[in-house]
């Protein structure tokens, strides 16, 4: 199945490395750049599955209804709801909830294949939440982990 670019859209880089996000509460604070040909200076982009991939971590790290004066007020997670709370079955699986609350609200995902909460081998402060999914106009899975610390 061919995949639409335009679906997908376009968007500035706002999280430095999307693989290495270092805390859930850390969310970014400023744009990428990137070094042109001609040594310029511009401001990087992402398109196709990394606009996807940056939108849905940034939909996780944005308490729900922090928004709404902004005039989005079913956008972000309840993610935010399990910090300081224990890293227990009970609240992984709350995680996953709120995970597939959130991954439903967004328009660009066409299927959830899973959504798996772990502890982190690393830290017992951290929940390693895996994610696959089908992205719309596409047969490839979009895989993902992303920690969030309690």
């Amino acid at each position: 199945m061919a995949i639409d670019p335009e679906r997908f859209g376009t968007d500035l880089r706002l999280l430095g490395n999307l693989d290495l996000i270092k805390s859930s509460r850390d969310p970014g604070n400023d744009l990428a750049t990137r070094v042109r040909i001609d040594t310029q200076i511009d401001l990087d982009i992402l398109t196709r599955n990394e606009n996807l991939y940056q939108a849905l971590l940034l939909r996780f790290l944005t308490p729900a209804g922090s928004l709404t004066l902004l005039g989005h007020p079913d956008y972000g997670s309840r993610l935010f709801e399990l910090i300081g709370e224990l890293n227990n079955e009970t609240n992984r699986n709350k995680a996953k909830l709120f995970t597939l609350e959130a991954l439903q609200a967004e328009p660009r995902v066409k299927e959830v294949v899973s959504v798996v909460v772990t502890q982190s081998q690393r830290d017992r402060t951290q929940m390693d939440i895996t994610v696959s999914l089908h992205p719309i106009d596409s047969d490839t899975l979009l895989n993902f982990v992303f920690p969030f610390f309690l």
